[in-house]
């Protein structure tokens, strides 16, 4: 966000009332937070959204009747301008690479420690892209070797000053067509970058590039 906010409003949604009132207990803490409501299940988090107006929202994947998977994806199309931090037990790539596609903002694991847990909150609501350690480990990596040589700036050094532009933009999860604008170029042009990119770096997909950047500096982590 551009603006400086006198607090971040966050909407909490879990489906497990112990996790969600020690959620709402640590978040408290912080003075520069406001926890504005609590959902446990997906359809009662989109109704929330709506009538709280929060700037995060912290997302469980797991719930009764719509999921957090398809809440991300219905808060997204009818409120984009909200955040969204998913916070979860599941650390697989299969539950990273579909939440970031479906429109989360960051991905951190419930074992996380509460400095981490604020940092991410503070990062997404930023506009930042935050992806917990262990998670940047996991799309980062694939096949063996892979990780090591993603250390090296070698590639890096291979990438012009545009497709390095477009690298940021799309780890802030920009559109094509958003890049596009900002940038003064042509949708087309965009896709051709972000072809170059994937085939450059050995990636198939943007949560992979999301966590290069990160790891690059070009967003924070």
């Amino acid at each position: 966000m551009a603006e400086r906010l006198q607090f971040l409003r966050i909407l909490i949604v879990e489906d497990h009332a112990l996790v969600r009132a020690g959620l709402q207990a640590l978040l408290s803490q912080d003075p520069e937070f406001e926890v504005v409501g609590e959902a446990d299940n997906g359809r009662d988090a989109v109704r929330a959204v709506g009538e709280l107006k929060p700037h995060v929202v912290l997302m469980d994947l797991t719930m009764p009747g719509m999921n957090g998977m398809e809440a991300i994806l219905d808060i997204k199309r009818r409120f984009p301008g909200v955040r969204i931090l998913v916070l979860t037990l599941h650390k697989t790539e299969e539950f990273v690479l579909a939440s970031l596609r479906a429109g989360a903002d960051g991905y951190i694991l419930k074992e996380a420690t509460p400095g981490e847990l604020r940092a991410a909150v503070r990062a997404v609501a930023s506009g930042k892209t935050y992806l917990s350690q262990d998670v940047l480990r996991k799309v980062v990596s694939e096949d063996p070797g892979r990780g090591s040589s993603l250390a090296t700036n070698g590639v890096w050094d291979t990438l012009t000053q545009r497709e390095r532009e477009v690298l940021k933009l799309v780890a802030e999860g920009k559109s094509n067509k958003a890049i596009a604008d900002y940038l003064f170029l042509s949708a087309k042009t965009v896709e051709k970058h972000r072809a170059k990119l994937m085939a450059k770096l050995g990636m198939r997909n943007a949560a992979a590039l999301t966590a290069y950047a990160i790891q690059k500096g070009l967003v924070g982590s």
